[in-house]
């Protein structure tokens, strides 16, 4: 099995493992076709995603497979089911922007994904939310089985004032702190993957519902001073380091945690800019997918991207709350 791979996955023979090369191996829709196909049916045979039939008939000059059971929308491209149903652009145009969010290291934007391809950024915008979605983890077992290690510790995502016109600050930022910021909480098992997560305030309640939520009981936990944290020694090996004194005392610290929050804000501030405090899980997720799986390839971090392109899907309404209408314009 692959790095990272799920169960009966396989990299595929002559897969691009650069840029370059992935260029020119999408450059044929056929091929196209052919790669998605064995990553979504990987026994080879095409299912129907509206009835589950699979009994199909793939016809050639329209690119489409159609169903023997007679039922709407009997016929079906290998888009239908996954992220980029009803998408009109080309699947080249996906799996390229696929493959550049899954290996830019602090993100690209959607600016750029729009030169890069020749599409609108609004366009761009769409799909690259939608890139995102199939990157998010669905989180299985509990951190820190097994006598593991976790990191818990928690930041604020937003603009900096130093940056902002006078009129949009004295708008935007009404105190100290993170009054006008997003707390994001996040946990990290040594040597295995980081989780986050949006939460409402840095109260106890909140973080705490976090850490039982996604820790593992008995598991050596480690955080700052923070006063929210106190009470998990109940429940956890918990171990607490003071910033004001230290940052490392032996195995005490969360220095794996504030790593992976310099690069979130690196992205944040320098790619992005700006980001909507309603999609920031969406970022959370994408910077979360990278760091996870850093020591993957470019080719084997685009395979597992492209594994969670199945039974997702977010329209351009749920994600704008706009009329359908918006949606005929992408």
């Amino acid at each position: 099995m692959v790095f990272g791979y799920a169960l009966g996955m396989e990299k595929q023979p002559n897969q691009p493992e650069t840029l370059q090369e992935a260029i020119l191996y999408f450059a044929d829709p056929d091929r196209c076709i052919d790669y998605v196909k064995a990553w979504r049916w990987p026994s080879g045979k095409v299912i129907c995603p509206t009835c589950g039939n699979g009994k199909v008939k793939w016809m050639d000059h329209q690119r489409l497979w159609q169903c023997s059971s007679h039922h709407a929308k009997r016929q079906f491209s290998v888009k239908v089911g996954t992220i980029m149903e009803d998408s009109p652009l080309s699947l080249d145009k996906w799996l390229v922007a696929m493959w550049l969010i899954a290996n830019c290291k602090n993100g690209i934007s959607s600016c750029e994904i729009a030169r890069a391809l020749g599409i609108t950024q609004k366009t761009a915008w769409f799909m690259d939310h939608r890139i995102r979605l199939s990157m998010q983890d669905l989180f299985g077992s509990k951190l820190g089985g097994n006598g593991g290690e976790v990191e818990a510790d928690e930041t604020f995502i937003g603009g900096k004032a130093r940056n902002m016109h006078v009129s949009k600050r004295e708008r935007r930022i009404t105190g100290t702190g993170g009054k006008d910021k997003v707390a994001v909480m996040g946990l990290l098992e040594r040597g295995g993957k980081v989780r986050t997560a949006v939460v409402p305030n840095r109260r106890k309640a909140a973080l705490q519902a976090e850490v039982k939520k996604h820790v593992e009981a008995g598991a050596a936990l480690y955080t700052d001073a923070l006063r929210s944290y106190s009470g998990l020694a109940q429940n956890y090996a918990h171990k607490v380091i003071d910033h004001a004194v230290a940052y490392v005392d032996g195995r005490v610290h969360t220095n794996g945690l504030e790593n992976f929050w310099s690069l979130l804000k690196r992205g944040v501030s320098g790619t992005y800019v700006s980001v909507e405090p309603f999609h920031l899980f969406r970022y959370l997720d994408e910077q979360a997918f990278r760091f996870n799986n850093r020591e993957a390839t470019d080719a084997d971090r685009f395979n597992m991207a492209f594994i969670g392109i199945v039974g997702k899907r977010v329209t351009f309404e749920q994600l704008t709350g706009k009329t359908e209408s918006m949606l005929a314009e992408l």
